[in-house]
């Protein structure tokens, strides 16, 4: 396929949201450039569990899900670094599938339909100049009419930007970092687990094949304390809940290393940049406690995809394109959103979330409530 250096969209971050819109906006016949600045397949720090509200999306972009044969979740569990245990039916549910997996079918189809994709090209610039989008990307220039970002938790462009999120100082809501495995363990299949500790909390969950997802976040302090050390941490910090600490000394790790990312924020974040529009992490990211990023994330490619087309159709103008974006979008995601910052806050501290959680267990409705304000409906 020859390369053009002018599309009607270009998608800085080849994730989940901008590759479901590369597939959406491809199918309703506009040229498409993808940049990402890895090479499919890889893994990244990710919880792998996707609400069922995304089944019937992801299938109706190509990737045909049952014959993955992935597991269904349907059953939660939380405990608290004293030990303490939740257990809690999801009200919706989810399913487990590695980004390794889920982010390379979606590439394939991508690719299959005439999506342009530059793997390995990280964006430099994006600047929107006599209405048109110029994006550098290794050394070479390309235009487009509309661009979207979903270039994740943090890039350069949102240094560049300089986004008040980056700007703020570090306080409970942005200074994070992640660590994720894959491992075998003998949880069962149906259930997402969420265990506390201190300033901290790590999710596990089946994915596809004989696979775990164990991820977890913390404040970057409690690696600081621990001469940085993830290991030395884990020991100090994350086997002082007796779950965890048998899940790590037990289960057999598929990874050499673990994956990380540093510097994540829960911040508010704004969702049109320099009128880029923005999707996914990149336009705001829900607490890992509350699960749901990635149905998130596809959900907003959906209503990305939908007002670009009725743009790139001029049956809207860009000021029109802009404002019911930002509308749209905090309509479907704001409350999601600040719900999960006002749980996070009752986790962290090891006395208060070990309250939290005997108060909930006490209050089996109250949890089941809280679930559904951080779960969206099919789309």
């Amino acid at each position: 396929m020859a390369i053009n250096n002018h599309f009607d969209v270009i998608i800085i971050g080849g994730g989940l949201a901008g590759l479901a819109a590369s597939i959406q906006l491809k199918n309703a016949g506009f040229t498409v450039a993808l940049f990402e600045k890895e090479k499919y397949p890889f893994n990244k720090v990710c919880g792998e569990y996707i609400s069922l509200e995304s089944w019937a999306f992801i299938e109706s972009l190509g990737l045909h899900l049952t014959p993955l044969q992935l597991p269904i979740i349907n059953k939660l569990l939380v405990t608290a670094p004293n030990g303490a245990a939740l257990q809690q039916a999801l009200p919706l549910g989810g399913f487990g599938i590695s980004r390794f997996l889920l982010d390379e079918s979606l590439k394939n189809i991508a690719v299959q339909i005439g999506v342009q994709l530059f793997e390995n090209c990280k964006v430099a610039s994006a600047t929107f100049s006599n209405n048109q989008f110029t994006v550098k990307a290794n050394a070479i220039f390309y235009t487009s009419i509309i661009c979207l970002g979903s270039f994740g938790k943090k890039s350069n462009l949102d240094v560049t930007w300089r986004r008040p999120f980056i700007l703020n100082k570090n306080n409970a809501l942005n200074n994070y970092i992640g660590v994720k495995y894959h491992i075998q363990t003998n949880q069962a299949v149906d259930t997402i687990a969420l265990h506390n500790f201190k300033d901290g909390y790590c999710g596990v969950s089946k994915i596809e094949k004989n696979k775990y997802c164990l991820c977890y976040l913390t404040n970057a302090a409690n690696l600081k304390n621990n001469d940085n050390s993830i290991l030395k941490m884990e020991k100090n910090v994350l086997y002082k809940n007796p779950y965890l600490k048998n899940i790590l000394t037990n289960c057999v790790h598929l990874f050499a290393q673990p994956i990380t990312i540093s510097q994540i924020s829960f911040s508010k974040k704004n969702n049109v940049q320099q009128h880029i529009l923005l999707m996914g992490d990149a336009a705001g990211m829900i607490t890992p406690l509350c699960g749901n990023g990635m149905s998130m994330a596809l959900h907003s490619s959906k209503i990305t995809a939908l007002l670009v087309i009725s743009f790139l159709q001029q049956k809207i103008d860009r000021p029109t394109l802009e404002k019911q974006y930002a509308t749209i979008w905090q309509a479907n995601f704001g409350k999601r959103l600040w719900y999960g910052r006002l749980i996070q806050k009752f986790f962290g501290k090891v006395w208060l979330t070990n309250i939290f959680i005997a108060a909930l267990r006490r209050m089996p409705t109250i949890t089941n409530w809280l679930i559904k304000q951080t779960h969206g409906k099919p789309f």
